[in-house]
């Protein structure tokens, strides 16, 4: 089936029924927005930098223990924005990303730096692991391939890239006690750091660097978490000494019921305009991405467009060069098609690649033997989409063995799910929940039977509508379907956590696993997302 959604008042997505097949339409009469509304993305992408190559903006996010690591997007307006790759391909830090000996919840990629350097036309990202080494990655196009280019013994905590005007790259990185670190020439190891600010005690602490030069100064933007951001400028070099100015502190967001925004990059367009782009505090949904004009004042210093004290849900859309590319819509059908899984997609720990294939679908085979989801391998997540958004999945289960459980679940440190249980050669459609974590992130309840129903057919089709604003209360509901049109609801809502501790929000994730034997799959024909 053909489904079409105008997504902006100037561009037309066609979803022809696949990932990787959109057709696009930009109608000569339709003139571009002259606004637009935050967030500007409602999904989970915090610890923003952001840059411009071009006539291109690129952003690079945390995400923790999902892999491949450090998702980057793509927009030519600042608004519209598509994932296009990651800059870390496998969690190779140590075998319990691997689910080996262990796990690796609440590790991995997080407040890391993506910069671009002109002088060899290469991409950077880099980002301390585990507080314990920094792991810098390269590629010559924000789609990869990326490698890693270097493993530094030093943290860089919270880190910010700046490639200075004469080619030297620097590092702003820390807690509170701010450092500046020089790169050597080839970006491969420190050739110096020193102390460049010391938060004061009326502020408390600083952290999330994101290092630029503008006019001739030196800026770090630091944030205060999690209700304020602060700048420091220099103007004698990148080691300072740096004075402090308050950007915001305790500012009301764009989103009822988030967070302050903060933590994030600014970004110059083509047209010489100024833009921050902060993340918001919206659990259960996690930390989404807000835009606001900034101006620099004659003093140097940058002031952010508010309005008594308020990040705005509407400004003047940025200037732009007509026409733009479409970017693709997150709405629509995957059918996994395609040779690769599309970048928007992300398994929970490294996969397991001897037991999934795209073949006739997604083909899951049973990775793990568990009777906790949180211990089960190969399961593949996606970002829900905010406020409300629903994702449903068609499964093939005849390949299923005794023991075996599949499906689709709402995934974070408290959990649940709608899928297929096969026990002693019956199928049954069930849902569990109560699936939870301590605050190590290991596992204190895998969760219990709170409906079933008996399945007699090969094929099912489930889906998870989840109402992410910010808050708590807000649910998930599940529903099936056995002819792909009408669903009937299966359990209760699902009444989703909204602690930040986790720092991701909620996902959805396919998964199959065994609690008997290996041996057992499940093809997964399809994935649909929509409002």
């Amino acid at each position: 089936m053909k489904r079409c959604y105008w997504l902006t008042n100037w561009v037309l997505y066609c979803l022809c029924g696949m990932q990787g097949a959109i057709a696009q339409e930009t109608p000569a009469a339709a003139p571009p927005a002259a606004t637009f509304h935050n967030p500007v993305l409602w999904e989970d992408l915090a610890d923003i930098d952001i840059l411009r190559v071009g006539q291109v903006y690129y952003y690079s996010a945390s995400n923790m223990h999902y892999s491949p690591g450090a998702p980057i997007l793509r927009s030519y307006d600042l608004v519209h924005w598509e994932f296009i790759g990651h800059s870390i391909p496998e969690l190779d830090f140590s075998p319990a990303y691997n689910m080996q000996g262990g796990h690796a919840y609440v590790k991995g990629s997080w407040a890391s730096f993506l910069g671009y350097r002109r002088s060899n036309q290469t991409f950077y990202w880099g980002g301390c692991i585990e507080f314990s080494k920094t792991h810098i990655y390269t590629a010559k196009h924000p789609e990869g391939p990326w490698t890693k280019h270097a493993v530094l013994d030093q943290c860089y905590y919270d880190a910010g890239l700046l490639i200075d005007d004469d080619d030297t790259m620097y590092v702003a990185y820390g807690n509170t006690t701010l450092h500046v670190a020089q790169l050597s020439a080839d970006g491969a190891r420190q050739v110096k750091s020193e102390v460049v600010f010391k938060t004061p005690p009326d502020v408390g602490v600083l952290e999330g660097s994101r290092f630029y030069k503008v006019n001739g100064n030196y800026y770090i933007f630091a944030t205060r978490p999690a209700d304020g951001e602060y700048v420091l400028r220099s103007t004698t070099g990148p080691f300072g000494p740096y004075e402090m100015h308050k950007l915001l502190r305790g500012t009301t967001g764009p989103v009822p019921g988030g967070g302050v925004p903060h933590q994030g990059g600014i970004v110059q367009t083509p047209s010489g305009d100024w833009y921050y782009m902060a993340f918001q505090d919206a659990f259960p949904g996690g930390r989404i991405p807000v835009l606001a004009p900034i101006t620099w004042g004659a003093d140097g210093w940058p002031s952010l467009q508010l309005k008594d004290n308020h990040w705005a849900a509407e400004y003047p859309a940025p200037k732009t060069t007509e026409p733009q590319p479409a970017v693709r819509s997150p709405l629509g059908i995957d059918r996994f098609e395609g040779a690769k899984l599309g970048p928007e997609w992300e398994w929970n720990h490294n996969p397991d690649n001897t037991r999934w294939s795209l073949h006739d679908g997604l083909r899951l085979e049973t990775a793990t033997i568990t009777e906790d989801l949180y211990a089960a391998r190969n399961t593949l997540t996606h970002r829900i989409l905010g406020p409300e958004s629903s994702a449903t999945i068609e499964m093939k289960v005849d390949g299923m063995k005794d023991g075996d459980r599949a499906g689709l679940a709402m995934l974070r440190d408290d959990s649940a799910w709608v899928g297929v249980s096969r026990d002693s050669g019956a199928m049954r459609l069930v849902v569990k929940t109560g699936m939870t974590m301590d605050r190590h992130w290991d596992t204190t309840n895998t969760g219990k039977e709170t409906a079933s129903l008996p399945l007699l057919q090969k094929t099912i089709w489930l889906r998870a509508e989840a109402d992410i604003r910010p808050g708590p209360g807000h649910a998930a509901v599940f529903s099936y379907s056995l002819d792909g049109k009408t669903f009937l609801p299966i359990g209760q809502p699902f009444v989703m956590g909204t602690a930040w501790q986790f720092f991701m929000g909620y996902r959805f994730g396919i998964f199959d696993y065994g609690t008997r034997a290996f041996g057992g799959n499940v093809n997964v024909r399809s994935f649909e997302m929509s409002h």
